[in-house]
């Protein structure tokens, strides 16, 4: 995991600890005061809520005491690695795809950071700059370019 996803991964946890069970609990006592607890469907809907919050507590937390953290701004080479910053340019379309390859908890493609256990990040492990790379996805076969391999 990255530095920064460890960062992410902890500050969530804050947040559920000081905000939402709170306010899970404010809501339990408030619904506790309309009465007849087998019929206030207020009350049972908090009482998921908690249960859901807490479940999530737990699995953030053992995630970052099993977590390996990596500083990748300490990396550096032009092969790609767990924390490379790699531009692909697709040899179909001739579209061009910037991904950071990062831990399973961290990958988000919408932000551009990819599982280093995807297909993609799997096929790029070891290559090196101008390589022709090809990826089976759930798709289909896709070919890229390795154009750039970078650590931020």
């Amino acid at each position: 995991m990255t530095v920064e996803g460890f960062a992410a991964l902890e500050a969530e946890i804050k947040y559920l600890k000081s905000v939402e069970r709170p306010r899970i609990i404010k809501a339990i006592a408030e619904a506790r005061t309309h009465g007849d607890l087998s019929e206030n469907a207020e009350y049972h809907a908090a009482k998921d809520q908690q249960g859901i919050t807490e479940a999530r507590m737990a699995d953030l937390e053992d995630k970052l005491s099993r977590a390996d953290i990596i500083d990748t701004s300490k990396l550096k080479g032009d092969q790609v690695m767990f924390g490379a910053t790699v531009t692909l340019v697709d040899e179909d379309t001739e579209e061009k795809v910037k991904y950071r390859i990062v831990g399973e908890v961290e990958a988000d493609v919408k932000k551009g950071k990819i599982s280093i256990t995807s297909p993609i990040a799997r096929a790029l492990l070891g290559k090196r700059k101008n390589t022709i790379v090809e990826v089976s996805t759930p798709g289909g076969g896709k070919s890229y370019k390795l154009l750039k391999v970078e650590f931020k």
